[in-house]
């Protein structure tokens, strides 16, 4: 048993020009992949086992990174259930020459332990609270936890959907990879972030080829995985444009495994991710309009516009906190719960 703190790894990435867009500045594919990669480090030594990322809540990028500066990620546990834990990871960003330090962004991550054989397993060690403060914590983060209950009891049915509903869109794109060893995280699973950073690139690719400019990715809203992706297995992302406002884009994108040998396919996840249209300063830009026609156009078109409600308050209520975020794991749940 442990409290927060004893959980914590970091981990310290230097911006080089491979890691950015054509503005210069990180790819939201990439830091999405150092994201999950220290949330896979973190929950897998917590448990002394593998584990697979079961949900995201929607990440949020408040700042650009650009090349030369360095990107921190902190990375701690804050909840321990039977088989999975609540994972929080930190991001912030350092220009090494004036020491000026900005925050990026804050992911809340749920992962479970899995066997030798893919199936939960039970976690023995739990998080024990060491203050007040550790216990309003882990509270809150059990209340994630639960929140999430109801999404992830539909699994067995979202995993069999693999139906493509983006094909009726008037903008979509099809794009196909085989799982190599190389995009496992270790055995026999695709790396969660290999995939997020797919996801990005493909749904970026369909966003730029609409708006015909430099777009950088904004958010990613709450994300939930239904099947696990094996290597040998082949990985198909249709995106679709969902929402086209002022300067950003919208766009969904599903994601489904099939395995070559067997002919079995699964829906492994649905997600959105909305990008923003920059001009060559960085700032945002006009995007052409759009107008829905199509029935599925229009009913998504409805959706994205809650979806973009939340989104703004959600990013509002994240930069009143902002500068609070660079303090110790402490401060930055406190600022969250409040």
């Amino acid at each position: 048993m442990s409290g927060i703190k004893e959980t914590t790894n970091s981990m310290i990435q230097f911006v080089f020009p491979e890691h950015t867009n054509n503005n210069g500045t990180l790819h939201g594919g990439r830091l999405m992949d150092w994201i999950m990669l220290i949330g896979s480090i973190t929950s897998s030594r917590y448990t002394k086992s593998a584990t697979l990322l079961g949900a995201t809540d929607s990440i949020d990028f408040i700042n650009p990174v650009k090349v030369g500066e360095i990107v921190m990620l902190d990375c701690w546990v804050e909840n321990v259930g039977s088989s999975s834990m609540e994972v929080v990871a930190r991001v912030y960003a350092e220009n090494m020459e004036t020491g000026e330090k900005k925050f990026i962004t804050l992911s809340n991550l749920a992962f479970v332990a899995i066997d030798k054989d893919g199936k939960p397993m039970e976690i023995k060690k739990k998080i024990v609270p060491q203050s007040e403060n550790e216990k309003i914590i882990t509270e809150n983060a059990k209340m994630r936890r639960e929140r999430r209950i109801p999404e992830i009891q539909k699994r067995k049915q979202k995993v069999l959907n693999a139906i493509d509903e983006t094909e009726i869109t008037r903008f979509n794109l099809e794009t196909m990879r085989s799982v190599m060893p190389e995009d496992a995280f270790y055995g026999e699973y695709m790396s969660v972030g290999r995939l997020l950073k797919y996801i990005d690139e493909s749904a970026g690719i369909l966003a730029m080829r609409y708006a015909k400019g430099t777009l950088v990715t904004g958010s990613l809203d709450n994300l939930f995985f239904y099947s696990p992706i094996r290597v040998g297995e082949v990985v198909t992302l249709i995106a679709g444009i969902t929402y086209v406002g002022k300067t950003s884009t919208e766009v969904a994108i599903k994601v489904h495994s099939e395995n070559l040998i067997t002919g079995e396919l699964n829906h492994t996840c649905t997600a959105f991710l909305t990008f923003v249209h920059i001009n060559k300063d960085g700032k945002p830009q006009t995007v052409p309009p759009f107008k829905p026609e199509t029935p599925y156009e229009i009913r998504e078109w409805k959706e994205a516009e809650l979806r973009k409600d939340i989104r703004r308050n959600r990013v509002r209520a994240i930069k009143e906190y902002c500068g609070d975020y660079l303090d110790d794991y402490k401060s930055t749940a406190t600022k969250l719960i409040k």
